[in-house]
């Protein structure tokens, strides 16, 4: 156990209350995906308030804010949107209130991933009390859409906005360590085709749900059988919905279909997935289809992207994850964990398809998100500030290595 940084510890302490009572105020403004517009605006004038050098909406609607000019460009990204409440009685407390309890807030949003929007805020303004190192280049982002289509928004950042990073920071929750990738995913669908008939003559029909009904127990075999690996864990896949088209409560459907959330694991591909749902043994004539999306953002811009989101690993040996992990430990005098999410985050793409080496640190549990308990502990929040104001001081003297580095997707 080392000794703690005290002078970024005290730094972030002083704005404790401004933290948290930002924090308050964005929970408390819904944002599901598409819908972020109020709650990007008061994150833009948070951004403007603490005098960043530069400060605006991308096409899509991310709040992107710039703090100096240098070589070395590090990213902090932390998604705005969060899912919906679901049933609204499963709540003890107000989601959107932004509770401030014994030490928590509380809130939809208060672990994923609200907490490290308002950490990064006041990192970088920390930071720049500090004096940014020389040759660096801060970005923050606010994204948008994640919930919805996890990567997009840094897929437009770069390709359609310019703005490639070297690094990427995510702010998805670790609890304060450190991660460095996680499985893939793809969504798809398996639809069957029957007949219509009238439920008084059954026979005369073919029903489309008796035919996908094997077809379900064939995807919950096939999830016992996936691989494995040591770091990212085992493989799934769930069916996840089920609907039918029927002319009438007193009708044979004549088509169904399950919705199937596939997690893949180390050297597996969509290809290879694909594969296997189309040799299910009782298949037959149905359809394995890749989903794709298509949403509006809150600013009209479309986007577009087949529901594939690669697999990805970043070396535990890279210098991105050494050198935070020396952040971490700086700040917080012992050295974080070093792991993986299980879910998946905006990583697929500045990683899984872009390349550009990325870890995850931020304050919170990750098995609170999409839950009705999501709670943060004010001190992590502090520590997590102290934390983001420190990361580009250790990354500026490897700015060479670090812009020159290939990343690789394996270990």
């Amino acid at each position: 156990m080392g000794k703690a940084d005290s002078n970024a510890l005290e730094a972030a302490r002083r704005y404790e209350a401004e933290i948290v009572g930002f924090l308050r105020e964005i929970i408390a403004i819904p944002a599901e995906s598409g819908r972020e517009g109020q709650r990007c605006q008061r994150v833009r004038q948070e951004y403007e308030r603490l005098g960043f050098d530069e400060v605006f909406f991308d096409r899509l609607g991310t709040v992107v804010a710039r703090i100096g000019r240098g070589p070395l460009k590090i990213l902090m990204d932390g998604h705005i949107d969060c899912v919906g409440i679901g049933d609204p009685k499963a709540w003890d407390f107000d989601p959107f209130q932004g509770r401030y309890e014994n030490g928590k807030v509380w809130g939809r949003g208060a672990v994923d991933e609200l907490p490290a929007i308002a950490c990064m805020a006041y990192g970088a303004r920390i930071l720049r009390e500090r004096g940014l190192p020389d040759g660096v280049t801060v970005f923050l982002t606010a994204s948008v859409m994640e919930e919805d289509c996890d990567g997009y928004c840094l897929l437009h950042l770069v390709e359609k906005e310019g703005i490639r990073p070297d690094v990427v920071i995510l702010g998805e929750p670790t609890d304060l360590n450190v991660y460095r990738g996680h499985r893939g995913r793809l969504e798809a669908v398996i639809t069957t085709s029957g007949k219509s008939a009238h439920a008084a003559h059954c026979d005369l029909g073919v029903n489309a749900l008796y035919k996908i009904a094997p077809i379900i127990l064939d995807v919950e075999l096939l999830h016992q059988r996936l691989p494995s690996d040591d770091f990212l864990g085992k493989g799934s896949v769930v069916v996840s919905s089920i609907e039918c088209t029927t002319a009438s409560l007193n009708a044979v459907p004549d088509s169904a279909r399950v919705y199937i959330d596939r997690r893949l694991t180390r050297g597996e591909t969509t290809e290879t997935a694909l594969k296997e749902l189309r040799s299910l043994p009782h298949l037959g004539d149905a359809r394995v289809e890749l989903l794709s999306y298509e949403a509006t953002s809150w600013r009209g811009e479309t986007a577009r992207q087949e529901k594939f989101y690669p697999t990805w690993v970043l070396p535990e040996g890279h210098l991105l994850v050494q050198d935070v992990a020396k952040a971490v430990e700086t700040v917080l005098g012992r050295p974080p964990k070093i792991s993986r999410w299980s879910f998946s985050t905006n990583g697929v793409a500045s990683m899984g398809r872009l390349g550009i080496p990325t870890v995850g640190f931020a304050p919170g549990l990750e098995e609170l998100a999409h839950t009705p308990r999501e709670w943060i502990a004010t001190e992590d929040l502090v520590r997590a500030t102290a934390v983001y104001s420190r990361i580009p001081e250790f990354l500026a003297p490897h700015k060479e290595s670090l812009q020159s580095a290939a990343a690789r997707s394996g270990d």
